[in-house]
C-alpha cells in the first residue's frame, strides 16, 4: 500500500468509497469523527485524510467550513463520488421478507418511492455502514438496510436491489488533504480555495468580488459563516477555476487584498473531471 488515507466513518461508508475509488493504492482507516480524521494525519497516522464538503442535494456538509481552515492541513485533491443506493439483507432473505430498512437519516428519503412501492417501513440509523455490520451481527431476517454495494461485500450482505434513489444525479464533493500543499500546476484545468474576512467597510463584500469579475475568474462557490460566536465576524469560503499564477487570477486575489483583513489559501488541486 502507498501509504493511508483517513474517512470519517464506519468500513464502507460512501467516505470509504471515495477513498477506494480516488486512492485506491492506499490503506482505508475509519475514524469517529471529522476532528479524528484531521489529527489522523496531524499526527501522522494517516497521510492524507478525504472529507466530504457538499452534497448536490442536501448542500454543504455541517461543520466542515469550520474545520478546514484550523486544520493546518492543505487540499490537495477533490473527488465527486455518485451516491447511489442500494438494499440489502442477510444471506438467503428474498425482498418479500425485508418489512423494516435502517440506514441514515438522509438516505431513507432519497429511497422513498421504492420503500413505498414495496411496503417496507424506514428507521433512522446513525450511520449506514455501521447498520450494515449491526445486521450482520443481529441475524434479523425481516430487515434490511441501506448503503453502498461496498458495505454489503464488507459485511456478507446480499443485494436484494442495487441502486434504488429516486435522483440519479446525487453527487458528493469530498477534499483530500493533506500536510503538504502541492501548488505546482498538475492539470490544466485546477482550482483555488480560500477563506477570506472582508474589511469592516460599506460594501467590502461587493467591492472584494469585483476583481474576479472584471478579470474574467469563475468562482464556483462562495459560501458565509460566523466564527468565534461573533455575529460581526464573518469569514467567506470561495473556489475559484484558475491556478494562482494566472495572469488574471493575480489581478483579482489582488484586488481582494485591498478589501479584506485576511486572506488564507486552503488549496490549489486538480480540477475533477466530473466537475463538468
Amino acid at each position: 500500500m502507498a501509504g493511508r488515507i483517513a474517512f470519517q466513518g464506519e468500513l464502507g461508508a460512501y467516505s470509504h468509497q471515495a477513498c477506494a475509488e480516488a486512492r485506491p493504492d492506499m490503506e482505508a482507516i475509519p475514524c469517529r469523527s471529522f476532528e479524528d480524521v484531521i489529527e489522523a494525519v496531524r499526527s501522522g497516522a494517516a497521510d492524507q485524510a478525504m472529507l466530504p464538503v457538499e452534497n448536490s442535494t442536501y448542500g454543504r456538509v455541517a461543520d466542515i467550513h469550520r474545520l478546514l481552515p484550523e486544520s493546518g492541513l492543505h487540499i490537495v485533491d477533490e473527488a465527486f463520488v455518485r451516491v447511489h443506493i442500494s438494499l440489502m439483507a442477510l444471506p438467503g432473505v428474498t425482498l418479500e421478507e425485508v418489512k423494516k430498512v435502517r440506514a441514515h437519516l438522509v438516505l431513507l428519503p432519497q429511497c422513498a418511492s421504492f420503500l413505498s412501492a414495496n411496503g417496507i417501513a424506514g428507521e433512522a440509523a446513525a450511520d449506514s455502514a455501521g447498520a450494515a455490520a449491526e445486521l450482520q451481527a443481529s441475524g434479523a431476517r425481516d430487515e434490511g438496510v441501506l448503503a453502498s454495494d461496498l458495505a454489503a461485500e464488507i459485511y456478507g450482505l446480499n443485494l436484494l436491489a442495487r441502486h434504488i434513489e429516486d435522483h440519479a444525479h446525487n453527487t458528493t464533493r469530498f477534499l483530500i488533504m493533506a500536510p503538504e500543499a502541492q501548488p505546482a500546476r498538475r492539470a490544466d484545468d485546477m482550482m483555488t480555495t480560500f477563506v477570506f474576512r472582508v474589511r469592516n467597510i460599506p460594501a467590502a463584500l461587493y467591492k472584494a468580488m469585483g476583481g474576479f469579475a472584471t478579470n474574467g475568474v469563475n468562482m464556483t462557490k462562495l459560501e458565509s459563516y460566523m466564527v468565534g460566536g461573533s455575529f460581526t465576524a464573518t469569514q467567506f469560503y470561495s473556489d475559484i477555476e484558475g491556478h494562482p499564477d494566472d495572469p488574471n487570477v493575480q489581478l483579482a486575489m489582488e484586488e481582494l487584498d485591498h478589501f479584506t483583513e485576511e486572506v488564507k489559501i486552503l488549496g490549489v488541486y486538480p480540477a475533477d473531471q466530473r466537475r463538468h
